[in-house]
C-alpha cells in the first residue's frame, strides 16, 4: 500500500509528542538533530539557522507552511525554542534557533514515565545536554547553513563511490596488482581533470596493453598498477610484427 512506509520516515518519541504536541515534537527533534551537528556557537550556545520555507521543505508533513509556522511560534512562546538574530547583514531576518534543554528537562520530569529520554551530566561546548536520544531519521538536510555544504558533500560522496566502482572494473582486469591505493589516486585525478577521460577509453587502452603483454611475454613483465595508472596507459605500443627483442623496452 502506498501509505505504508516506502520513504524516509519522520520519527519522534511518543512521550515528546504527548508533552508538547506532535507538530511541535517534530520541529524540536529536527532542530535538535541540527544543533548536534552545528559549529555555530554564539554567547555560549549552539545555534542553527534556517528560513521557514526551507524548514517546510525539510519537514513536508503539514498541509501548509502556515501550520508549521504556528507550531514554531508555540514552541517559542513556551520558551522551549529560543530565537536570535546573528546575521551579518542587518536586513537578513533569518531566525537562529536553539533549544532550552533545561526547560524541556523540567517538563519531562512531569511525565509519568521518562525512561525513553536519555539525559546525562555530560555537556556540549555550550553547556547543553549531550546525550539526548536522537530518533530523527536522516531527513533531507536543507538548513540554510548546511544546504550548500551537504549538497556538495553528498554529490562528492556519490561521485567518489561511482569512481571506485569504475576503477574496480579496470583494476580487476589489470595483470600486475601492485600499488592499488596509488593507482586509484592517479585514476581519480585523471578522471576529474577532463570529461573526455572516460572508463571506456581506459578499458580500450588496457586491452591494447594486454595484447602487448601477451605478444611479448617472453621478455616483458607488466608494470606495477600504480605506474600504469599514472599516465602510462597512453604509451604508444607496437602490437604487430613484434620481434623477440624490441627496439625500445618499456620499464616500470
Amino acid at each position: 500500500m502506498s501509505l505504508l512506509i516506502s520513504e524516509p520516515p519522520l520519527i519522534v518519541l511518543p512521550s515528546l509528542a504527548r508533552l508538547v504536541g506532535l507538530n511541535e515534537a517534530i520541529i524540536l527533534q529536527q532542530v535538535h538533530y541540527w544543533l548536534q551537528r552545528s559549529s555555530n556557537i554564539k554567547d555560549g550556545h549552539r545555534w542553527v539557522y534556517n528560513s521557514y520555507p526551507n524548514w517546510y521543505k525539510q519537514m513536508p508533513v503539514w498541509k501548509s507552511e502556515t501550520t508549521m509556522r504556528t507550531a514554531f511560534k508555540r514552541l517559542e512562546k513556551q520558551g522551549l525554542l529560543i530565537t536570535a538574530n546573528y546575521n551579518k547583514a542587518g536586513f537578513d531576518k533569518t531566525k537562529w534557533y536553539r533549544i532550552d534543554y533545561d526547560k524541556l528537562s523540567s517538563l519531562e520530569n512531569k511525565l509519568p514515565s521518562a525512561k525513553n529520554w536519555q539525559t546525562t551530566s555530560q555537556n556540549l561546548a555550550d553547556g547543553t545536554a549531550k546525550n539526548w536520544q536522537t530518533n530523527t531519521n536522516r531527513l533531507p538536510e536543507t538548513t540554510s547553513e548546511n544546504n550548500n555544504k551537504h549538497s556538495a558533500s553528498h554529490s562528492n560522496a556519490q561521485s567518489v563511490s561511482q569512481l571506485e566502482n569504475e576503477f574496480e572494473e579496470v583494476w580487476s582486469k589489470y595483470p600486475n596488482k601492485k600499488g592499488k591505493k596509488q593507482a586509484f589516486n592517479h585514476y581519480k585525478a585523471w578522471r576529474k581533470s577532463s570529461t573526455k577521460h572516460t572508463n571506456e577509453y581506459l578499458l580500450d587502452q588496457l586491452n591494447k596493453y594486454l595484447v602487448y603483454c601477451q605478444q611479448n611475454n617472453s621478455w616483458y613483465h607488466p608494470m606495477n598498477g600504480s605506474t600504469w595508472f599514472n599516465g602510462r596507459f597512453d604509451d604508444v605500443l607496437i602490437t604487430e610484427n613484434v620481434s623477440n627483442k624490441p627496439k625500445k623496452r618499456i620499464y616500470d
